[in-house]
């Protein structure tokens, strides 16, 4: 048995959590990933009063909107480098001091001159470099601390956190948006993620931890010839290509519906209640996401190979869930546009029981950086399926052809991955792969 393989086993024996660490560690990364999404889903929540404010049209929101892609695609690889490198709990801290700092700062930044759009633009792509190291880091995390017949449900657990933030901004930020403007919405998750900052640092990390973490930050943006990281053996190999495209094809519909549906419920019933259409679909999100890392625990306890359960998950994640993205452009009524929604976005979430999981499958020992490559495409994508979305409306004056989109980009990754998705790990020498 090659050295190098053998290291990595013994390294993830050693330092894998303890069931009560594991459990302390699962509510914290969820607490901290529903504030991620609390402060990315400020910003579509408020486009429709901003653009009102500052003379915005549909392109112009768009570019906006989009921006944040432009940064987010660019630190994914780094962040699940570091966070094979100095641990992902230490990058995700860092971060999360930063950007939550920015979304505070937000509406400072909104006011600073007449040139609202460039400085909004300037703000989102920022936001999108601080938060675009956040999943890689917790996929790198995650494959070195958590057994694997527990992996999904950890990651789906910590994944509900999306849903829970876009939520509770939909529902706190809804009512804020209403009594107290815009602005507030920006102050309120901002400072809710330094709070979250300051627990997580005071403690579960120690500062004798996390500064030698921060000063790694600098030399570690460029991936070295001693990260390892096994480049040619990964990418010749189907399985790995599979899973890029269909995490690209996740990450831009989901992208595409998170950015775009506020405005739609908004402007194709502008007498609902914001806080319906904005809680709704992410509070039946919540439950089953975790009810999908169950499922997918139980099955492969049960027997079930990895891989056969893994593309079950995508037929729901991707498949079922472009035909009620699909109703959704072909209904006049409120409440079976908030039923499709709803319907849409939960099983969107069995992706995290799916393909964000198979990368941990085929490469436990670097899956931080596979994850970095594979959002770095989802990022890329959701750039221009974004904007795409915002011309299309803006030009056809038709939602329909928006969700349309939706479904052709899930149903390509749906396909790519039913026919090369895997399960056996191929960051191991040859001789060892299929063991």
């Amino acid at each position: 048995q090659p050295p190098q393989d053998k290291a990595r086993r013994d390294m993830a024996g050693d330092t894998q959590w303890s069931r009560p660490e594991c459990q302390v560690w699962t509510g914290t990364l969820l607490l901290g990933t529903c504030l991620l999404y609390c402060a990315r889903a400020s910003m579509p929540i408020c486009t429709v009063s901003m653009s009102q404010d500052f003379g915005w049209n549909k392109k112009e929101a768009g570019i906006v909107l989009s921006s944040f892609f432009w940064g987010y695609c660019l630190t994914q690889v780094v962040g699940g480098h570091l966070g094979d490198r100095i641990g992902g709990e230490k990058v995700i801290l860092l971060s999360a001091s930063a950007w939550g700092s920015i979304t505070a700062v937000t509406p400072l930044l909104a006011h600073l001159g007449s040139a609202h759009l460039a400085f909004m633009t300037f703000s989102r792509i920022l936001m999108g470099l601080l938060q675009g190291v956040y999943f890689p880091a917790l996929t790198s995390l995650l494959s070195q601390k958590v057994r694997e017949s527990e992996r999904a449900f950890t990651y789906s657990t910590v994944g509900a956190g999306s849903q829970f933030g876009t939520l509770l901004t939909g529902a706190v930020g809804s009512l804020l948006l209403e009594w107290c403007g815009w602005p507030s919405v920006f102050y309120f998750s901002g400072s809710l993620t330094l709070l979250w900052v300051w627990y997580v640092y005071r403690y579960l990390l120690s500062g004798k931890d996390l500064v030698p973490a921060s000063g790694v930050l600098a030399p570690g943006l460029l991936v070295t010839r001693h990260s390892r990281v096994p480049w040619r053996r990964l990418f010749r190999k189907p399985a790995v290509w599979a899973t890029v495209f269909s995490q690209l094809s996740a990450a831009c519909s989901f992208f595409v519906l998170l950015s775009w549906l506020p405005t739609f419920f908004k402007e194709t019933f502008p007498d609902a209640k914001g806080w319906i259409f904005n809680v709704v679909p992410w509070l039946v999100a919540i439950p089953a996401s975790v009810f999908s890392g169950f499922l997918s625990d139980h099955l492969i306890n049960r027997g079930y190979r990895a891989i056969t359960v893994r593309k079950l998950m995508q037929g729901m994640g991707l498949g079922l869930s472009s035909v009620f993205a699909l109703r959704l452009g072909h209904t006049s009524s409120f409440c079976e546009s908030v039923v499709f929604a709803s319907a849409s976005i939960c099983l969107q979430t069995f992706n995290h029981s799916g393909i964000s999981v198979n990368i941990q499958d085929l490469a436990p020992s670097c899956a931080g950086f596979l994850f970095g490559v594979a959002n770095t495409a989802g990022a890329l994508a959701g750039v221009v399926g974004v904007c795409l979305g915002g011309y299309l409306i803006e030009t056809t004056g038709s939602w329909t052809c928006l969700f349309n989109l939706v479904a052709i980009i899930s149903n390509l990754g749906l396909c790519t991955f039913l026919v090369f998705g895997q399960a056996q790990r191929v960051d191991l020498s040859p001789t060892r792969e299929d063991l």
